[in-house]
Formats: structure tokens, C-alpha cells, sequence
């Protein structure tokens, strides 16, 4: 299983998608510092979460979240999410 997630820097308007086979480790590694691309903007929130079977859907779908279609997407996920 595979999973896509979406986390929100708790210090900065900023998010990071990414994809991984063991979602507790990850997140675990991205609060730390442990993870090079996000250790300046740590910690974090988790966003939302998505499933796979395969890590070839899992890639297809954080390629998607990653591309401006995708951010937009985010956004507007978070936006409304915040509200309620």
C-alpha cells in the first residue's frame, strides 16, 4: 500500500506533496528535519492522505498534486477544510 499525502507547514504558507510506502516514518522524518527539501519549513500538519496499490498510481497522482492543476487543488481543499 501507498500513500499519497499533502502536509501544510505550521510556520509558512507553504505545502509539500509526496508519496511513500510507510506514511508514519515519513511524516516522522519530515518533522525531524530529516528530509532536506522540507527541514527549513518543519513542522508539520498533514493536509490529507490518499491510497494506493500500486506506487505506479501513487506516482501518477503526486505528479498531478504537484503540477499548478494540482496546487489549485490543494488550495481549495485546504481553504474549505480550514473553514469548518
Amino acid at each position: 500500500m501507498f500513500t499519497v499525502y499533502v502536509l501544510k507547514s505550521i510556520n509558512a504558507d507553504w505545502f509539500y506533496v509526496g508519496m511513500t510506502s510507510n506514511f508514519e516514518r515519513r511524516l516522522s522524518d519530515h518533522n525531524r528535519g530529516y528530509n532536506l527539501s522540507t527541514k527549513a519549513k518543519a513542522p508539520f500538519i498533514v493536509i490529507f492522505t490518499e491510497f494506493y496499490h500500486t506506487s505506479t498510481e501513487a506516482r501518477k497522482r503526486e505528479k498531478y498534486l504537484k503540477n499548478a492543476s494540482g496546487k489549485r487543488v490543494i488550495r481549495e481543499y485546504f481553504d474549505r477544510n480550514r473553514q469548518a
